[in-house]
């Protein structure tokens, strides 16, 4: 870093702050800021000139200091555009006006058969038409979860007033979550070549099923050429890839990251795979009523898909175009359980450490949360687990949030799910809405929170906290708020 790499935004809100700050304090920065104009002078050099010059400071004013040079040169992150296309709807507004209203988009499987399994249904996206957003023959080589990728691209892109015509350019970051991206890709032609007795596939198949594919085609058919990642963190990764969106913003890598994920993996595969660990639930008549997170009669998750997309933006990219603002990312965080493969840590140290590292980053206090959209998957662990850890770092706050699972309708769409939750969460903080958490009919003495049962709720939320908590220990989360200017 160099003086000449901080904005004059940036430099205009750090001596705000340094105003009001303790002499010392003041005296720490600016010789940073001093020696920081040396040219060519490496990082150490910078870092034992400016503690030699202040070396009789306390701990204390260089905690300060360090917060303050934080706060005062990290870019503002805003959401000024939404797509989506899941179980409840292939746009934002349709998924929403479900969402309000209870509709459950689970459903008896019709994308392969089912009826050899205990669990036969799922959160399909119904009657998908790819053709809508990819010429047809182009989407005959893309996996399914590619193809969504793009279309809930194209409609966040819609929303935020930007340009679809392959001009991002590359201050336009792509980062899209998925666990295993176009598996099906794999399975099928596999599948194929043993029916017909010879092991010949087509040309793209090793291409067509990698976990980046979906990120890729985001950003060449809208042409950004900015940062491009892919988050492969099971079911934590679609609210990871926003918080990394989040981080290229802050640090000054991109001002507009298209952030999401996004999981199609209902099949075969997972189906008989889940059913083997006795994860998904069985309750397959009605299948609307199978989903019924922290209900004490909940049985496992419900296999979903879909994903999502949030247009993150520099505010004062934002601003200066005009744009339309959702509300404001301020904070994220991941962490690992190190502790199963499938199970969460009977007490939850990786989800405590992913939600109190979050309201860190934020500079928050736990008690400004109002509102948390949880990981909420309906199995008997996560969501005991889920409620234990909220308790643990909330205290008896934890009884004033609202708490809903936006699983309780969609199922569990893994890579997808946390992106579809981010926009669910962006919705509740700018409309003051909480969609119901559906099913919920007995009380478990474990699971003793709000969940918002069976009903929308109207309530003011300032700050949200939205949970992913996947196999293998991934945990993200972040911390969206109300944006006041």
């Amino acid at each position: 870093m160099t003086l000449d790499s901080i904005s004059r935004e940036q430099l205009i809100e750090l001596v705000k702050k340094l105003h009001d700050a303790p002499s010392a304090v003041r005296e720490l920065l600016l010789e940073t800021l001093k020696t920081l104009e040396k040219p060519g002078l490496p990082p150490v050099a910078v870092a034992e000139e400016v503690l030699h010059k202040t070396k009789d400071l306390s701990a204390d004013a260089i905690e300060q200091a360090i917060q303050l040079a934080r706060e005062g040169l990290r870019r503002r992150v805003v959401v000024t555009g939404l797509g989506a296309i899941t179980a409840v709807g292939q746009s934002v507004s349709e998924m929403w006006e479900n969402l309000l209203a209870g509709r459950s988009g689970i459903d008896y499987v019709t994308l392969f058969d089912a009826s050899p399994y205990p669990s036969r249904i799922a959160a399909e996206v119904k009657n998908w038409d790819p053709t809508k957003y990819i010429p047809r023959k182009e989407a005959r080589r893309m996996a399914r979860c590619s193809q969504f990728a793009v279309g809930m691209a194209e409609q966040a892109l819609e929303d935020a007033g930007l340009p679809t015509d392959g001009s991002l350019g590359e201050r336009t970051a792509t980062v899209i979550g998925t666990g295993l991206g176009g598996f099906e890709v794999y399975q099928q032609a596999i599948w194929d070549a043993a029916k017909r007795g010879r092991f010949r596939v087509p040309p793209m198949t090793a291409v067509g099923g990698l976990p980046n594919m979906p990120a890729f085609h985001i950003s060449q058919r809208f042409g950004a050429t900015g940062p491009l990642n892919t988050v492969v963190t099971a079911c934590a990764a679609g609210t990871q890839a926003v918080g990394e969106g989040a981080e290229l913003i802050r640090r000054g890598f991109a001002d507009v990251v298209i952030a999401g994920g996004v999981e199609a993996l209902v099949g075969d595969m997972f189906f008989a795979s889940f059913s083997a660990m006795k994860a998904i639930s069985t309750s397959n008549d009605p299948p609307e009523k199978a989903s019924r997170p922290f209900d004490a009669n909940r049985d496992g998750f419900i296999i979903g898909e879909g994903g999502a997309v949030l247009i993150l933006e520099d505010l004062e990219h934002a601003l200066a175009r005009g744009a339309h603002i959702y509300a404001e990312v301020i904070g994220h965080s991941a962490s690992a359980d190190a502790y199963h493969v499938a199970a969460p840590h009977p007490e939850g140290m990786g989800a405590q450490h992913a939600m109190r590292w979050a309201i860190e980053d934020a500079g928050i206090q736990p008690e400004d949360v109002d509102y948390i959209n949880a990981h909420g998957t309906s199995t008997k662990l996560n969501d005991k687990t889920e409620t234990y850890a909220i308790k643990k770092i909330f205290g008896e706050h934890a009884y004033n949030i609202a708490v809903n699972s936006t699983k309780s309708m969609i199922g569990h769409a893994f890579g997808g799910a946390g992106a579809i939750e981010a926009v669910v969460s962006v919705l509740s903080v700018f409309h003051d809405l909480l969609h119901p958490t559906i099913n919920y009919e007995t009380p478990d003495p474990e699971c003793d929170l709000d969940y918002v049962p069976n009903y929308a709720r109207k309530q003011t939320i300032h700050i949200a906290l939205s949970n992913s908590f996947g196999l293998g220990g991934q945990n993200a989360c972040l911390v969206l708020k109300k944006f006041a200017g």
